[in-house]
């Protein structure tokens, strides 16, 4: 697929975004969901080997493609491997889904009730290299824990700015002000979020469009003028820590909405699992998020 084509589907097909994207802090987490405890590894390069083993079993299984999931979102390290012989970008775009890469950097310390991005160095670069693997876009996350106004309307202005940078390297930004759903005004943070993104989509550049990551809402509804503004591409939804029955639950209220899930998609994949119950057990998460997402 070229751009144009990625771009035409991210933009009009039924399906949703898996989340592959782990990073150094959160793999320890998602190996001991996979049934893979730290006693398997001593050090990081054997922790990262086993993360890959681990998505390179789901890219490759014969349920994961592109009639049900539109894209996958990479850590960099990921997309720098192999899968069944092919570069990983390379090996989901044979399967029709679109390739994204996880671009920052962690988060900073929470100050005025969120974490902002840390500096993210050297990002022209990674994202020209991304660009020459295949990749069509990429994935930022900031966190809201608190509905304060002032620091909302930072998390806004710093993603969209990088936002910026990204649109001037030719590629696609998911931008992920990520509301922390046990927060305990989360339903206001979700109405100030709102407005801040309404303001700064009137500020994109040239016709450019942007995708936007967000909590599912507390309020089913409260991001429909977003996913209906014509500056956005589309609105995905992180699952936030719900289980996947209850995630599902929450998305099909919201129509327009589709998901992008991490922990809620592989909840149930074990490494000990033959390749025909991997593959069932798969297919059955993909379903019940493809239903959701196409409500």
């Amino acid at each position: 697929m070229n751009y144009a084509e990625m771009l035409e589907k991210v933009a009009t097909a039924s399906g949703f975004i898996a989340a592959l994207d782990q990073s150094g802090g959160s793999t320890p987490k998602a190996l001991r969901g996979y049934g893979v405890e730290e006693d398997a590894y001593t050090n990081e390069e054997e922790m990262f080997a086993l993360i890959h083993d681990m998505r390179t079993r789901i890219i490759t299984a014969p349920s994961f493609s592109g009639d049900k999931v539109l894209g996958a979102i990479l850590f960099e390290r990921t997309m720098d491997g192999d899968a069944g012989g092919k570069t990983v970008p390379t090996a989901l775009q044979d399967r029709g889904v679109v390739p994204f890469l996880k671009v920052d950097k962690g988060l900073e310390d929470e100050a005025d009730g969120v974490q902002l991005m840390k500096p993210i160095a050297g990002l022209d670069q990674l994202l020209q290299r991304a660009k020459a693997k295949g990749v069509f876009g990429t994935k930022k996350r900031s966190v809201i824990n608190q509905a304060s106004p002032s620091g909302i309307a930072a998390i806004v202005k710093q993603q969209f700015e990088v936002a910026e940078q990204i649109l001037a390297n030719g590629l696609m930004p998911i931008i992920e002000p990520e509301v922390n759903i046990k927060s305990a005004d989360r339903a206001q943070s979700d109405l100030i979020l709102r407005d801040e993104i309404l303001k700064a989509l009137n500020n994109v550049s040239g016709d450019h469009k942007v995708m936007l990551k967000l909590s599912i809402p507390a309020e089913a509804g409260t991001f429909d003028g977003l996913i209906n503004h014509p500056r956005v591409l589309r609105v995905v939804a992180l699952s936030g820590g719900y289980a996947r029955p209850e995630a599902c639950a929450e998305l099909a209220k919201n129509k327009g909405m589709i998901a992008s899930f991490s922990r809620a998609l592989l909840e149930d994949l074990r490494h000990h699992m033959t390749a025909d119950e991997f593959d069932a057990a798969l297919a059955s998460a993909i379903d019940e998020i493809y239903a959701a997402s196409a409500t």
